[in-house]
This record gives C-alpha cells, structure tokens and sequence, in this order.
C-alpha cells in the first residue's frame, strides 16, 4: 500500500486505487429477447377461438359418450337412445374387444359383383361379374405401404352385414339395413370405376373358403359337390343411378 493510499484510509475515504469512472446507466433488460408484448388478440378473433374451442370440447364430450353407451352393458339409457347411437358409431366409430381377444378369420371370402340397367322400355341388362377382391389385393401387392382401405372395407363390411343377416335374405334391424346399404354403396363405387355405362342395381355372389388352422392336419369337410368352397348369391340391391 502507497502513502497516499495509507493516507485515504486514515481519512475514512476509499484508496485512490479502486476509484473507477462511473458506469454508463444500464439499458433495462429486455423481455422475452424481443421487449415487445405479443398482440393481443381483436375482440371478434378472440371470439371465435373460444367458440371453436367449445364445440371442439363438446364433440368430443359427445363422442366419447356414444362410444361408451356402445362398448357399455346393455342398460336402460343404452336402448333408450341405441338408434342415435348406432347411426353415429356406424360404420367409421365401430368399437369391439377383438384387440385384446382376437377372432381371426375362419373363412376366405372372394366377393365379385355384377350391375344391371332397365332400359326405358323395360328390359333388363345384366353385366359381367367382377372380382371385387381381385382388385383389392392387387392394390396392396408389393405395396410398402397399403391402403387400409382396400384391405379391410368391403371386407369388414361384408361380415359385418352378413353377421347381422344369418340365413335370411331381407334386413332383420336398423343396423343390418344400414350394412346393406354400406354394402351396396362399396359395390357401386367400386363398379362404377370401370363402368361404361349406367346402372341401377348391383348383386354380390360371396365365395367362402373355410381356413384349415395351421396346427390342424384335417382338410375342411366337402360340400355335398366335393368342393369346400361355398358360394351365396346376395339378392339384388337397387342403388342411385351410376354413369360412369
């Protein structure tokens, strides 16, 4: 320590040596890296978001209490509203239990169909089958990334209308109404996409094959023809006219 240092000491001031220039005033930091608010939002905007969010929420709320009413123990409230409820689940929102307890197929079915006209004089004009399956697996072959779609809609669609059929020939519920009209409308799209003329009236001709499980050395019994193969004609459907 120099004497004037000693000297500032035994004067109560601070040494020279730790005087400094004042330091420039400090700018107030900055909020958020941009020291702007973010803008708010306009009355009507601010209106519509909420209101958006609330029917967002309240679909939602009500979905999941279709869906429950559906998976749920037949209840009072359940048959009570079973018709609003099978139209909302019906055909895209079907629920099962199959994921934790699955029924594979035990059947393989070919599904063609064929389309008919009446011309204005009254005549009927009826079309070539076509294999609706064919199609389908020809779409996911060597496909890396196939279509759910042509995997499993006619498909399912199929066994779920005959599921609710049995052996009869006309619907039995609302429900099965509804799969056959499901039916028809795949059938009509999908002939309808090789169409070349119009149509008013589509029949599904099911082949089913009975699957022999992997562990099983016994060949599924023969029909009476000697073929394992069974083949159903569903009766003919009207649909809404189609012009390809």
């Amino acid at each position: 320590m120099t004497d004037i240092d000693q000297t500032c000491a035994e004067n109560g001031r601070p040494p020279v040596g730790s005087l400094t220039a004042p330091q420039a005033q400090r700018m107030p930091e900055q909020v958020g890296g941009t020291g702007a608010a973010p803008p708010a939002l306009s009355l009507p905007a601010a209106l519509t978001v909420a209101f958006a969010t609330v029917l967002c929420v309240l679909a939602v709320l009500g979905h999941v209490c279709l869906v429950f009413l559906h998976v749920a123990p037949s209840n009072a409230v359940s048959q009570r509203y079973q018709r609003q409820t099978d139209a909302w689940i019906y055909p895209y929102f079907e629920q099962n239990w199959q994921l934790f307890a699955p029924n594979p197929e035990s059947v393989r079915r070919q599904i063609s169909a064929r389309t008919a006209s009446t011309a204005p004089d009254g005549s009927r004009r009826v079309g070539e089958w076509l294999d609706l399956t064919a199609i389908d697996d020809a779409a996911v072959l060597h496909s890396p990334f196939p279509s759910h779609t042509a995997q499993n809609m006619l498909r399912r669609a199929l066994s779920a209308y005959l599921d609710t059929q049995g052996t009869g020939r006309t619907p039995v519920s609302e429900r099965a109404r509804l799969l056959q009209e499901y039916v028809a409308n795949i059938a009509a799209q999908r002939l309808a996409a090789g169409a070349h003329s119009a149509f008013d009236a589509v029949q599904l001709r099911v082949v089913s094959t009975p699957i022999t499980p992997p562990a099983s050395t016994v060949p599924a019994a023969p029909t009476p023809s000697g073929d394992p193969s069974d083949s159903r004609y569903l009766p003919w459907w009207q649909v809404k006219s189609h012009d390809h």
